[in-house]
């Protein structure tokens, strides 16, 4: 039997008991650019590169603007995606919609782990019913609640979990790496300095000949403040030439730990000579 007997639907499994429909939109996930989310004991942080929206591989800086992918669905919340950018508008805005109810029901916003499993319900239905196809994005959700700041990974399958630091999109593992290498320092990290890590994740998922740009990095902070841990800071995008300090700084720490590198390596071989 060819595989495409069995990938014609999201309810028919192939005989080793996978369904290709899923796959697919996993793979559409791996296809969008990089996005990495942290959270600390305080504050949640999402960084991304955004996409060009021209399908023009020529001159298109020029003739292309650029695809937004992180979108604020509360004040306590926000998201960050990689994939299919109409599914993931479908999803922001069903987001959005229990949000507000929650409040008009409840007064107050509701829990952030609520709202992710009501986006992961709302995905399963779609690999069980017949004529309907998974959502072709993953997220990152970043908010906070009465419990602290939070981060969860939402999968095209309906799957989802808590994370202390993840990436998704393309290249993200080399941005897993660098949150693995560093994850023990993020409990206690500042706002400043989860920015900070975020876009070196960043950094290490993009290819040689690419940079962070005010024009291509965005950021997003959520948070509490003050002495009792309390007080919600909103969630907050930063694009353009606010997060401009942020990018320089990173880019000033590369420099200088390579130059630390290529010190070491002059003193190794000076004294081998």
């Amino acid at each position: 039997m060819f595989r495409n007997n069995y990938d014609n639907d999201s309810v028919t499994f192939s005989p080793q008991g996978r369904i290709f429909q899923i796959e697919y939109a996993a793979e559409a996930v791996k296809q969008g650019s990089v996005v990495v989310g942290i959270a600390s004991k305080t504050h949640a942080v999402l960084c991304a590169i955004k996409t060009l929206t021209s399908v023009l591989k020529r001159n298109a800086e020029e003739l292309s603007s650029y695809q937004k992918k992180l979108f604020a669905i509360d004040e306590h919340a926000g998201i960050a995606i990689a994939g299919l950018t109409s599914d993931a508008r479908v999803l922001s805005n069903f987001m959005k919609q229990q949000c507000l109810g929650h409040r008009l029901t409840y007064g107050r916003a509701i829990p952030v782990g609520s709202l992710v499993g009501m986006i992961g319900e709302k995905a399963q239905i779609n690999t069980q019913v017949y004529g309907k196809r998974p959502y072709g994005v993953g997220l990152l959700v970043a908010g906070v609640d009465e419990r602290g700041p939070h981060l969860f990974e939402f999968q095209p399958s309906g799957m989802t979990e808590e994370m202390v630091a993840f990436a998704i999109g393309a290249r993200s593992q080399m941005a897993r790496t660098y949150l693995e290498r560093h994850i023990d320092s993020f409990a206690d990290a500042s706002r400043e300095e989860l920015v900070q890590h975020g876009l070196k994740a960043l950094k290490e998922s993009l290819v040689q000949d690419k940079e962070l740009t005010i024009e291509n990095t965005s950021v997003g902070v959520v948070g509490i403040t003050g002495d009792t841990k309390k007080t919600v800071e909103p969630f907050k995008l930063f694009d353009g030439f606010e997060v401009k300090q942020w990018i320089d700084s990173v880019a000033e720490g590369q420099g200088g730990a390579d130059a630390g590198e290529d010190e070491g390596e002059d003193e190794g071989m000076e004294v081998d000579s």
